[in-house]
């Protein structure tokens, strides 16, 4: 038998629902309807139980986090929920364990599988999709994300972690260094010489930079590091965050950029960059001394896509998005050097 890696995308998806499948019996679900929502870093299921109860579970990519990471993410989601920032909840198995590992000899690796209660909602956006509404409704809709990553980076600004704590950082080794956690930007084959010069002066420029900047506590702690449209959900005019997989220690600004990142182009791209702004200083401050920086950090978020592609050079999805990727890093780079 083929490894898993070795199977068509079909059969991937067939083998992942199977476990998916066979992960329910931990919560006592070996009952309940299962259907897919999205597989791509992590593959995510709809399970509709026999009490009427919609749940979502989710199959990590295999080796991205260690069992304390993974612990220490759904640790940091708990705590926002219990100071007002609302996150999907985590439904414990029935030994009481907030998540399962999996061997199978149809899998590649062990995997980490955890079931959390359902958020209702539509996505504010997607990478790969038209944004659904008008430019009004979008800059209120940015107003209130701007609102709600202020008061995650309040949060995050004031708990202290349990003991057992670990995550990764988006620090200025995490993005430019030897090994960025997204992948060596500048490797990506699809650059032509002169892009990639760009891009090696941008790792240059981005590591200098953000070394100096420093991490002193008013600017640097626990973000959501993904706080893209797709990872938004609205309900009757309510924002709620999901996905914290790539949580970890960053820059607050940073959180800030990644927001606005994929709007760049648009025309109405400065609304949304002042409603993002207006919301985060309704609740946490923010000088403009410190947004003077925003633009680095718009930077440096360019190349994490671009690093994201060139490690994943084979897929489908990779290949749709890397002419559009490097066309916005390159153009963001630019405009930054020419300031």
């Amino acid at each position: 038998m083929s490894s898993f890696n070795e199977k068509s995308t079909a059969e991937q998806n067939a083998l992942l629902k199977r476990l998916a499948r066979e992960a329910l019996d931990a919560w006592g679900l070996g009952e309940a309807e299962i259907s897919e929502i999205k597989i791509r870093e992590n593959a995510v299921y709809r399970v509709d139980t026999p009490y009427g109860e919609k749940l979502a579970l989710r199959i990590h990519r295999g080796g991205y986090h260690s069992d304390e990471s993974l612990k220490s993410e759904l640790a940091w989601m708990e705590a926002l929920h219990g100071a007002g920032v609302e996150t999907p909840q985590c439904r414990l198995t029935t030994k009481g364990e907030p998540f399962v590992v999996l061997a199978c000899d149809y899998m590649d690796r062990a995997r980490q599988i955890d079931l959390f209660e359902w958020v209702e909602g539509d996505r504010l956006g997607g990478l790969q999709e038209e944004q659904t509404s008008d430019p009004a409704t979008l800059a209120r809709n940015f107003y209130t994300l701007g609102m709600l990553a202020g008061r995650v980076h309040n949060q995050s600004s004031q708990w202290r972690p349990p003991a057992f704590f670990q995550r990764h950082a988006w620090n200025a080794e995490g993005l430019a260094g030897e090994t960025p956690l997204w992948g060596r930007f500048w490797e990506l084959e699809a650059l032509s010489p002169g892009q990639r010069s760009l891009m090696n002066q941008v790792r240059r420029t981005v590591f200098e930079e953000l070394t100096a900047y420093g991490e002193s506590a008013d600017r640097y702690g626990l973000i959501h590091a993904d706080l893209v449209a797709e990872n938004v959900l609205v309900d009757d005019g309510k924002l709620r965050i999901i996905d914290f997989d790539d949580c970890g220690y960053g820059w607050f600004l940073f959180e800030l950029a990644t927001s606005l990142y994929f709007n760049i182009n648009e025309s109405y791209f400065d609304d949304l960059q002042s409603a993002v702004i207006d919301g985060y200083r309704s609740v946490r401050p923010l000088s403009d001394r410190e947004l003077d920086y925003l633009p680095l950090f718009m930077l440096a978020r360019s190349t994490t896509y671009l690093g994201w592609v060139h490690t994943r050079a084979k897929t489908k999805t990779a290949e749709e998005l890397t002419p559009m990727l490097v066309g916005m890093a390159c153009s963001v780079a630019e405009s930054y050097f020419s300031r």
